[in-house]
């Protein structure tokens, strides 16, 4: 029976992806410590430690389907961890080659290294998706370079900017990250094999040797010293995908705060019944931008526990290592839930530029009162400038006008500048600064970056 959002019925689609699900099933992780089983024998085989027959048997019999699941279920809860109850029955399932399986590693060698082959895999549908978030904010970008919109802050309106720049700030965070992979990955694929108490002390001379050549069997880097207990590498990882989420819920709020009823600027893909209210016939409520809200707040929390986990004991910890387990798979499933919702949600973002334009025209020209300020101040100086079109705000707002007739009633104003100039001031599409060519600034540099 399921339990958990993860694997619900019901919502395993909506906070996993089948794709990352099956890079931390069950199954994918006991290949994968039996991958790092067979590379070990490889690696020794080729150092000379243990006979290259023996080797050949383990990476030939050493298979999932010829496990006893069930008996390593059990062993696991009785010793606290799988990797002696695997070895065990490797050991038989190998024959005479069984005596050198696990030969000179110690259980969380193999444990980690499956890990980092996971984090390896996960990592590659991330940038995928990165890759995909990235595509379809540049298209969008570029799209509505020249839609303008309100811009707003502390939630009220501020300036006139665009869509497109709005969107190319969203770019923008996107390409970090793909950046910030590219500089993560070869800090954190990278195995691990150093022994009980993390020194190679069972292989003698050989140990390093054999440690390079297990690395290169399974593609990953050698460890500058032995990472038992220095976990930064995951923590990093786990804090990548916790900015990456972030940026992602930054995206959803924006767009969420877009669909309410009072601004009606953008909506999710319309799919008939997404969204639905089971009393209130007219709801259209934004679902993906929900679901990557809430995925954002657990990728978060799942950081904050790998920080903590990065504390450990001596050489080996006493708990810490057990809360990664919690930690990692779970970041990586909600971060992939939350990406593939962004990707789909942006690809079929409906775009409502009249309703931008109504919004924008909301305050009747208050919004580019610093356009008529700055349009006065060669005339005025800027504080006498300012103080002019401030107490004309006022009048408009009192008297419900607009900020052109409010001017035009104004004989400091009317006497430096005509109508027809204080009508382009007063004009919003007149005002939306660089925002255009910061369009294609962002997109220049997005294109550059692979």
């Amino acid at each position: 029976m399921s339990s958990t959002v993860y694997d619900s019925l019901l919502f395993r689609n909506m906070f996993a992806t089948e794709r990352m699900r099956a890079v931390f099933s069950d199954k994918a992780l006991i290949e994968r410590y039996i991958e790092a089983e067979v590379a070990l024998a490889q690696a020794e085989a080729r150092c000379g430690v243990i006979p290259a027959s023996a080797a050949a048997d383990i990476a030939a019999k050493s298979r999932y389907e010829a496990l006893d699941l069930d008996e390593m279920k059990h062993q696991t809860e009785i010793v606290g961890y799988p990797i002696l109850p695997l070895v065990e029955q490797l050991s038989v399932i190998c024959g005479e080659a069984g005596r050198y399986v696990h030969w000179g590693a110690t259980t969380q060698d193999i444990m980690d290294t499956a890990v980092v082959l996971q984090i390896r895999a996960a990592l590659d549908i991330v940038e995928q998706d990165i890759r995909n978030v990235r595509s379809v904010l540049a298209k969008l970008a570029a799209e509505h370079r020249d839609t303008p919109m309100a811009g707003r802050t502390h939630l009220q309106h501020a300036l006139p900017i665009t869509f497109g720049y709005k969107c190319a700030v969203w770019l923008s965070m996107f390409d970090r990250h793909a950046e910030r992979l590219q500089q993560l990955r070869p800090r954190v694929e990278i195995g691990q094999f150093a022994g009980a108490a993390g020194t190679l002390a069972s292989l003698g001379d050989h140990g390093l040797a054999v440690q390079d050549a297990m690395m290169k069997e399974l593609g990953l880097g050698v460890p500058q010293a032995t990472w038992h207990v220095a976990r930064d590498g995951f923590a990093e990882t786990l804090n990548f995908l916790g900015l990456v989420t972030g940026s992602l819920g930054k995206v959803a709020l924006d767009i969420m705060m877009m669909m309410t009823s009072e601004l009606g600027e953008a909506y999710e893909p319309f799919v008939k019944g997404r969204g639905a209210s089971s009393t209130m016939p007219q709801k259209r409520n934004p679902i993906s931008c929900e679901i990557i809200y809430a995925a954002a707040k657990g990728v978060r929390q799942h950081a904050g526990l790998m920080l903590d986990a990065m504390i450990q004991d001596f050489e080996r910890s006493t708990g810490p290592w057990q809360a990664e387990w919690v930690a990692i798979p779970e970041a990586f499933m909600l971060s992939s839930a939350a990406l593939e919702q962004a990707v789909y949600m942006l690809n079929g973002l409906e775009v409502k530029p009249d309703n931008m334009r109504k919004n924008l025209d909301m305050t009747r020209g208050l919004i580019v009162a610093e356009a008529v300020m700055m349009g006065l101040a060669p005339y005025l100086g800027r504080q006498t400038a300012h103080d002019v079109v401030y107490d004309a705000c006022r009048v408009a707002n009192t008297d419900n006008i607009s900020l052109l007739d409010a001017l035009l009633a104004n004989d400091t104003v009317t006497a430096k500048l005509s109508r027809q100039q204080l009508a382009a001031l007063t004009e919003p599409g007149n005002y939306t600064g660089l925002a255009p060519q910061m369009v294609d600034r962002a997109l220049r540099a997005s294109g550059n970056i692979q």
